[in-house]
């Protein structure tokens, strides 16, 4: 055997010996420095801790640097750390002990024991920040042993106990004031609630448009799904059955049409789910059920299609028709007097002849024309409704006997009139009745009205059936084509200072008011030269006169501005002395002539009013006067309440069936229904 040499070996021995050198040498280098820039960066601190409160703060720092030192130079260790990258490629680095971060396993290959390296404490933050070399980032996320079987390390062990505690502190009153604001938040919300539920208490719910005489006032919509389902159930199953029909589907057809008069049966004169039987549902069911095996059969998009739209148009047509008979109706029933109401006058005229009370002598004579009473003018036919606005007017007077009432009815009502104020004369008020008959003075020569009603073409107009524009070219027209509106007793109130040529101020009153409130302090109320003190009825684009007017007519346009505000007769405070000086009656009677063709306006007293008294009338505070109770039925029952006087214009007058009910209790609650006559009648509530 051959020897093997042995200079190959003392040289890996001085290799070896020089490698440990290096790494000494190159550890006592390191803590050096790392000394010298600790005792470099105490030193910039001592410049800046000078003042007495910070001495104690500078020792402490002096002395912990001090032991900070000493732990750096035994953790000044360089290890050589092998790891693969991203790329699967092995690459080895080489980095200090103390500079691993906490979360650094160390692990024994021979026992696999585990272990941490003490982390070292620093005071200050500038401190870390300068001693801390950077880790590679794919150290801390690739290292698989990271977070597993470790011991917890609490990072309040790097935070001084002045620190700790200011954190706590700051941790409380956070706390505290998040209290403080659920709190508020909490208040806030209570206040916002409690705001709501006052305001909802105010809220009106009735819907405006939705009331009907024939129908509740008060609709629940969510209440009526089952019945709108069978009622969509009875035209699908309409339309199938025609359609069934076309094609000889005769089974099918009976089915469709057995079915639909079923659920027709079902739903009667139900208004609601509430109202339908208890069978409704199940009929629903059994419906639905027929529909699905006809849309199997005979669903054709193209065909359906047709069908329901002929039989859209049929709906629409009919719809029209009802339209117009109902306009009609209404129109009846409201300008037809009631049984009770006609019976009232007879029995009143007859017992006026019978008990000699024609022959009784007027005892108010003297109050006439007596200038420091308030006086009230009321033209009217019906005695009932004129009983309530003298009643009602009396009962809320302040002075009673201060009161004079002017009323002057028809030759047919005078004796009912007469007869029902003298047996029932109001308390301490005065009443004179008078018939329009005995006004001499108004005649043809000097009344338009009466002058255009002797016209054979406006008689034809009103009183033929057969006149061209007849009741069923358009139901808007109808109300028109009623005789009151060229009633000389409903123009009479263009002739005021005729009638009173003594009186300087009166207040006009319809018989379809009523008084809820003391008025004389209308007397006092300086109209500021106008003639006509009325309350305005214009609100946005509404009640304006253009709504009255033809403005395509040049002669209005040219005259009137269709935006000005519109007002309402009912309760108007006159100046008769204004109204001498102007000369109005002229007005009207210039105006009146000049629309005998019916080209400028409609007819009625309003738009002739509108025209006579433009920019001639004051405007009166709302509360005098509160309109639409006899066609509103979603009016704010607040105001009706707070209001002067209450006024039933429209179709819906309080004492005839058609009335609003939640409505007539205004009205009804000034009608004397104990009294002889009425129970005779009877008219009760």
């Amino acid at each position: 055997m051959e020897a093997v040499p042995t200079a190959p070996a003392s040289i890996h021995s001085l290799l070896f010996l020089l490698c440990i050198s290096s790494v000494v040498f190159h550890t006592l280098l390191v803590g050096a420095d790392v000394s010298s820039t600790i005792q470099r960066d105490v030193s910039k601190c001592q410049r800046l801790c000078q003042c007495e409160q910070c001495w104690h703060t500078k020792e402490e720092g002096e002395s912990y640097v001090t032991g900070t030192s000493k732990v750096l130079d035994e953790k000044n260790i360089d290890i050589i750390a092998t790891y693969s990258n991203n790329y699967g490629a092995v690459q080895s680095s080489r980095v200090r002990l103390g500079d691993l971060s906490a979360s650094w396993v160390l692990e024994n290959p021979i026992d696999g024991r585990h272990g941490h390296p003490k982390s070292v404490q620093i005071v200050e933050d500038s401190f870390q920040s300068g001693m801390r070399v950077k880790e590679n980032s794919e150290h801390s996320t690739d290292d698989p042993h990271s977070g597993e079987g470790e011991l917890p390390y609490s990072r309040l062990s790097s935070i001084s106990p002045v620190k700790h505690k200011r954190r706590i502190m700051r941790e409380e009153r956070r706390k505290l004031r998040t209290a403080e604001l659920m709190g508020k938040d909490k208040e806030a919300n209570d206040q916002m609630a409690a705001a709501a539920i006052d305001r909802s208490k105010s809220f009106d719910t009735t819907v405006t448009g939705k009331y009907s005489i024939w129908r509740r006032d008060y609709e629940n919509p969510n209440s009526d799904s089952t019945l709108k389902l069978m009622r969509d159930q009875i035209i699908m199953a309409i339309a199938y059955a025609n359609i069934a029909k076309s094609k000889n589907e005769s089974v099918l057809y009976k089915s469709l049409m057995k079915h639909s008069k079923l659920s027709q049966n079902a739903i009667g004169e139900a208004h609601s789910d509430a109202e339908l039987p208890s069978s409704a549902l199940k009929r629903a069911k059994a419906m639905g059920r027929a529909l699905s095996v006809a849309k199997d059969k005979l669903y054709d998009c193209h065909t359906m299609e047709t069908k329901l739209r002929a039989m859209l148009q049929s709906t629409e047509d009919n719809v029209n028709g009802l339209k117009k008979k109902s306009a009609f109706l209404i129109q009846l029933a409201a300008k037809t007097v009631p049984k009770p109401l006609h019976c009232l006058p007879l029995q009143l005229a007859s017992d006026y002849f019978l008990l000699g009370y024609d022959n009784r002598e007027d005892v108010n004579k003297e109050k006439l024309e007596d200038p420091s009473l308030y006086h009230y003018a009321i033209f009217s036919d019906n005695v009932l409704a004129t009983s309530v606005v003298v009643n009602s007017t009396v009962l809320h007077a302040k002075e009673p006997s201060k009161h004079f009432f002017h009323v002057v009815t028809d030759k047919l009502n005078y004796a009912a009139m007469k007869m029902w104020f003298l047996v029932n004369p109001p308390a301490g008020a005065a009443v004179q009745v008078e018939n329009i008959d005995d006004f001499k003075w108004l005649n043809s020569s000097s009344c338009s009205v009466l002058r255009q009603l002797e016209s054979a073409r406006l008689q034809e107009y009103y009183f033929k059936a057969n006149h061209p524009s007849s009741l069923s070219l358009g139901s808007d027209q109808l109300k028109y084509r009623n005789p009151k509106y060229l009633s000389l007793l409903n123009h009479l109130r263009f002739y005021l200072p005729d009638v009173y040529p003594k009186l300087d101020k009166i207040l006009f009153l319809d018989d379809d008011i009523v008084v809820q409130k003391d008025l004389t302090a209308l007397w006092s109320i300086d109209l500021q030269g106008m003639v006509n003190g009325a309350v305005e009825t214009c609100k946005e684009s509404f009640h304006r006169y253009d709504k009255y007017l033809n403005f395509s007519n040049p002669i209005i346009s040219a005259n009137f501005d269709p935006n000005a505000c519109g007002w309402a007769f009912g309760m108007n405070m006159f100046d008769l002395k204004e109204w001498r000086k102007r000369n109005m009656t002229g007005v009207y009677h210039k105006w009146q002539d000049m629309n005998e063709d019916r080209t400028l306006w409609k007819l009625g007293t309003l738009p002739p009013g509108l025209i006579t008294f433009y920019k001639l009338t004051y405007p009166l505070d709302r509360g005098w006067h509160s309109l639409g109770l006899g066609y509103d039925p979603a009016l704010n029952q607040t105001a009706i309440e707070n209001a002067a006087v209450i006024h039933y214009n429209g179709n819906y007058k309080p004492w005839l069936d058609l009335a609003i009910s939640k409505y007539k209790n205004y009205w009804s609650k000034y009608v004397m229904y104990d009294n002889p006559y009425l129970r005779i009648c009877n008219i009760n509530q």
